[in-house]
Order: structure tokens, then sequence, then C-alpha cells
């Protein structure tokens, strides 16, 4: 019975995790990281508002601790509950300091309420799976230390969100809170390699071994690059509208070039790993995973650049690179000793 659980609930863990990051990358493609301009709740409120009149200001209405109102294009927050009179004082309001973001867009809004939501819903199963690990801690102790790991690192990681709300999407923060998904998801396949008690395909030539992290290694800078070219793209965004996606990349910067260049590299890296382990021992059908994601990887960067971002393209570029991450690293977990 706690197999059975602890299996399910982990299978529901690996699922939710690529649902969260299919979220934040739907709050990238759409520009709605500032959707909401607090943490946690949204403009003070558990659900948050679905149009512009509930955040102005209302004569004769009970408002409460943190909820939020847009005057003179300026945030304020209320400072305690009350109930307000028929004209505004400003005794009972306070500007928000975190930063200088007043815009309400409902859309925008409830995109980047539901990325939230969904992953408040990812820590619930991680909670169950750090619970359904004290049954076995003396079993086996590294179970509950990535159970403990994986509950740590979501808090961790809805604490980079507060962070790159209030400070209104600071590109070095967004990069660390893309990247920080990519550990999660890497404990999440631990421990379902330690669950399962696969054997390794163990692979006497070194290289082979060098070339897999080598390999997990590169994948994760070339998501590092892809997170910086997307802040680009960003203020392109902003600057020539949402839907005239031709000039984003009418004159592309540096990071580009980079970026694109080192997409060869990563091909390169991988093929030859491929190739490799498959010339000494023929194992492991996991690594054809690595080439499919791989190439659909590269061929979605191609369609990104080419075909103007069509629609959904961003979250599902950043999808296919997570993807191609777990074919990897699961795959070096299975080469290596135990």
């Amino acid at each position: 019975m706690w197999k059975k659980t602890f299996q399910t609930t982990l299978t529901l863990s690996i699922v939710l995790v690529f649902i969260v990051i299919i979220a934040g990358a739907v709050v990238r493609m759409t520009g709605s990281g500032m959707g909401c301009p607090d943490w946690p709740k949204c403009f003070g409120y558990v659900i948050p508002p679905t149009e512009s009149s509930q955040l102005e200001w209302k004569p004769n209405h009970n408002y409460k601790q943190g909820q939020a109102i847009i005057k003179d294009e300026v945030l304020y927050t209320v400072k305690k509950n009350f109930i307000s009179l028929t004209a505004y004082e400003a005794k009972n309001w306070e500007s928000y300091t975190k930063h200088n973001y007043a815009i309400f867009n409902p859309v925008h809004t409830w995109i980047e309420y539901l990325n939230r939501l969904a992953t408040v819903l990812f820590g619930i199963p991680l909670l169950i799976l750090f619970i359904l690990s004290l049954w076995k801690i003396n079993e086996d102790k590294r179970i509950f230390i990535l159970c403990l790991a994986l509950l740590v690192s979501v808090l961790f990681e809805s604490i980079l969100g507060k962070i790159v709300v209030d400070t209104n999407l600071q590109p070095v923060k967004i990069t660390l809170h893309v990247l920080f998904v990519f550990f999660i998801v890497a404990f999440l396949l631990w421990l379902r390699f330690i669950f399962k008690k696969h054997k390794s395909f163990i692979n006497r030539d070194v290289l082979v071994n060098r070339l897999g992290i080598i390999a997990v290694i590169v994948t994760l800078i070339q998501v590092i690059l892809g997170t910086q070219l997307r802040q680009y793209i960003d203020v392109q965004m902003q600057l020539n509208t949402y839907t005239n996606q031709k000039v984003w990349l009418t004159t592309p910067p540096v990071i580009f070039y980079i970026h694109r260049s080192f997409s060869i590299f990563l091909v390169t890296i991988n093929l030859f790993w491929i190739w490799l382990h498959k010339k000494e021992s023929g194992e492991l059908k996991l690594l054809n995973w690595v080439l499919l994601f791989l190439v659909l990887e590269v061929l979605s960067g191609i369609v990104l650049y080419y075909l103007d971002f069509p629609f959904l393209s961003q979250p599902i570029h950043l999808l296919l690179s997570s993807l191609l991450f777990s074919a990897q690293f699961y795959s070096v977990l299975r080469l290596l000793k135990r």
C-alpha cells in the first residue's frame, strides 16, 4: 500500500512540475509577470479581481488590510481594516514601495494567478511524499533526504517568485527562478531512480560517463543563455506591442548569436555521447529520447526565429529543453555506478 501510494504521488509530482514549467513559460510569453504586483496575494486578494472597477476607490466600502487600489497611476494598499467614508482619506492608505508598477490587465492577472496556483498544487504531493518518507526513514535515508530537499526547494522557489515580483522582473532573478525549477526536476528524477531501484548500465569507458555529465551542464548553460535572450525579447514586446513579432529580433543582440552558436556545441556533445555509448554497449534506450528531444528542441528554436514566434512556440521551446534535461539526467543516473 505504501509503495503504490508513494509511486502514484511521485508520478503526479513529475507531471505537475512540467505543468508548472509550461505555466511559467506562458506567463513570460504573454508578458504577465507583473499581473499580480504583490505576493503571495494578488492586489491584496486571495482570488484576484476581474475588472478595473474592483481596484478603484469606493465610498462606504469595507476594506481589508493589504487590499490594493490604483489611484493616479499609483498602487496603494490598506494600512488596516476600515470602512471608507464619502471622501477619500489618505491616512488609511500607503503607497506600495517595493516597485512603482501600477497597471491592471485582467488577462495578465489571471495568467499569473493560475501560474501561482499551479505551484501551490505542485507543493501538495511533495508534502505528501515527505510525510510518506518518514515511514521508511530507517530503510532508505536517501528517499527521506530527497523528499526533504524537494520540499525545501519548492519553498525556496516560491521565495524566488516573490523576489522576482518585488524587483519588477529583474533579469538575474528571473534566470535563477527558471534555473531552480530544473534542479527540482533533477531531485524528482533522482528520487524516482532510487525508488524504482533501476539497475545501472555501467559503462567502463570513463569518457562516456563524463560526456553525459557535460551534456547535462551544457543544457543548463543553454537554458541560462535562452533566459537572458528572452529578457531582451520581453523588452521588445513592450516597445513594439505583443502582436508585432516580426520586429522583436530585427536587430538581434550579441546574446542571440551566442545562444544560437552554443546550440551547435550542445548538439555535437549530445550526438557524440550517444554515438560513443551505443558503440561501446548498445544499451540504454533512454538515450533515444535524448536524441528525440534534442532534435525537437533545435527545430522549435528554428521555428521561433524564422516564423516570428508563433503562438505557444515559446512555452514548447522551454518544455522541450526541460524534457531534454530530464532524459539526459536520468540517463546519467543509469550510466554511472551507484
